[in-house]
């Protein structure tokens, strides 16, 4: 149960205070692949940077209110310099309140278990895209042995006292068997962030018995949607010998309990807010314009990853779709793509660049009208306050994912929206769905339907708009990342087995928890 917020929403300081109060004394770990802080050489010298992540977002407040140890892989090429003897650099830099410990993995362990298992297997597993998984047992030897390693860090950081350890992802799913073998009085929760597929789907995977027992030797799991619950506990049920709850979403293996609860996450709506009225954003506004020029009427964006579960190529047959259909946007439009290039060292998504690519060409050259070209790729990342700019420039955002745990994309849209204007066309395969209903929701397989859904947008009047972007306001605002952080750990505080942990949330006035989907 979720404690009455201090004022109508909870904020990072009310996260702060009352996790400083219910976790005092404890020990809290949390593990991730990829790392809050990153040191790199510059200029002569090394910085230490901060990279875009909605999971440093997420945790880097429940870190910093507990003064715990995060523990993730080494990946900047002068992390090994900012380290003491221990692996251990103190963060944030300039004041800091916790610690990472850095774990170093060797090249080919690493690439075959974030590049192959992860991302060449668990993902397009897990992702309903229609993508073929590569299953290669040297890959799922290395990712055996990468959760070996953290599993020996995490137990190093514990020291052999109880503690509260935190996995995050796909990364680490034998992780939380390996800690409860070795030390049963850890408490272990993780949680999932992308989808969970069908127990039919589930069923290729060669080694799915040794990964099921390895996530039910969590205290808790966490996935988005309850959907995602119920499809692990169907795999669960006929996957491995376990009593399965479903109406209490519990499993009972081996006398152990594991309880799978839906985690909605979401962004810092009101950090986003301010950031999206502030003069840095108000500065690249008027710098897009410039770049852009004056040769559209109209303006839609997508921001994503170069990955095939984002739907781009079928999003960009969608803006043919519509110029096909609605000759009137013929030179008026100008669809503006972001695709950032991502694992590029797997040929899957070296293909995907190029297709899109190929793509933009064609129909830039179906409807090409003297120096107007309706599609424009970018490659590069851009920082946030680019990104705002962009969002509040628009007229249309597309996010249409083939499938998405949550899509965090949708939601910063809806955020940087403060003059309520712009229409979000959302695929109903995100989990952002489930929340953001006021968006125009789509069929992301359907070319006919999202170009429909483009018309739509374009021909909206003014105060439908409104209407729909001050629900779709609503709904992050109430359901911010903050919402998430206390959720997951005052669900901790029930299942716990720490001495002396605080059980005062279980005894404080409460609020109905936010729904959970």
């Amino acid at each position: 149960m979720i404690p009455s917020p201090p004022s109508a929403v909870w904020t990072r300081l009310a996260l702060h205070k009352l996790l400083r109060r219910e976790f005092r004394g404890v020990r809290v770990i949390v593990v991730s692949n990829r790392e809050p802080y990153i040191h790199r050489r510059s200029g002569g010298g090394v910085e230490c940077i901060q990279p875009a992540s909605g999971l440093t977002t997420a945790l880097d407040p429940i870190l910093r209110a507990t003064g715990g140890v995060w523990i993730a892989h080494g990946s900047g090429d002068a992390d090994r310099l900012a380290v003491d003897s221990r692996a251990h650099v103190a963060v944030p830099p300039g004041a800091p309140s916790y610690t990472l410990r850095r774990v170093w993995l060797d090249k080919e362990t690493e690439e075959r278990y974030y590049c192959g298992l992860a991302n060449e297997g668990l993902w397009p597993l897990c992702h309903t895209a229609f993508h073929r998984p590569t299953f290669r047992l040297a890959d799922w030897e290395s990712y055996r042995q990468a959760n070996r390693i953290f599993a020996d860090a995490v137990l190093e950081e514990a020291g052999g006292d109880p503690a509260l350890v935190f996995i995050q992802d796909y990364h680490f799913g034998l992780l939380p068997r390996l800690l409860k073998e070795r030390d049963p009085r850890l408490t272990v929760a993780q949680f999932w962030h992308i989808p969970w597929p069908n127990r039919e789907t589930f069923r290729v995977f060669p080694w799915k018995e040794e990964l099921l027992d390895g996530l039910l030797g969590n205290d808790l799991l966490g996935f988005h949607l309850r959907y995602h619950c119920s499809n692990f506990l169907e795999t669960v049920d006929r996957g491995v010998e376990a009593m399965v709850d479903s109406e209490h979403h519990e499993v009972w293996r081996g006398g152990k309990l594991t309880r799978v609860r839906p985690f909605p996450i979401s962004i810092d709506f009101e950090g986003h807010v301010q950031e999206a009225c502030g003069p840095a954003v108000k500065r690249h506004v008027e710098t897009w314009r410039r770049e852009l020029g004056n040769g559209h009427r109209f303006l839609g964006i997508g921001i994503d990853r170069a990955d095939y579960t984002k739907g781009i190529p079928d999003r960009l047959r969608a803006v043919d779709r519509l110029l096909e259909i609605c000759p009137e946007y013929r030179g008026q439009l100008l669809f503006l793509q972001f695709a950032v290039p991502s694992r590029t060292r797997i040929e899957d998504y070296q293909q995907l660049n190029r297709e899109l690519a190929q793509l933009a060409e064609e129909i830039n050259t179906r409807w090409a009208r003297g120096e107007w070209r309706p599609i424009r790729i970018c490659r590069r990342h851009l920082p946030q306050a680019e990104l705002m700019a962009l969002h509040r420039l628009s007229d249309f955002c597309m996010v249409t994912s083939l499938h998405d745990g949550m899509n965090l994309v949708a939601k910063e849209y809806a955020a940087s929206r403060t003059d309520e204007d712009g229409v979000l066309v959302l695929s109903r395969f995100a989990g952002a769905a489930r929340q953001l209903t006021s968006a125009l929701l789509v069929n992301p397989f359907s070319v006919d339907e999202m170009g429909e859904a483009l018309r739509c947008a374009l021909t909206m009047p003014r105060e439908e708009r409104r209407c729909r972007m001050r629900a779709l306001r609503s709904a992050v605002r109430e359901n911010n990342i903050y919402t998430w952080a206390v959720n997951v750990m005052s669900t901790l505080l029930e299942v716990g087995q720490i001495p002396n942990l605080s059980a005062g949330l279980a005894a404080q006035e409460v609020a109905p928890a936010a729904v959970n989907f």
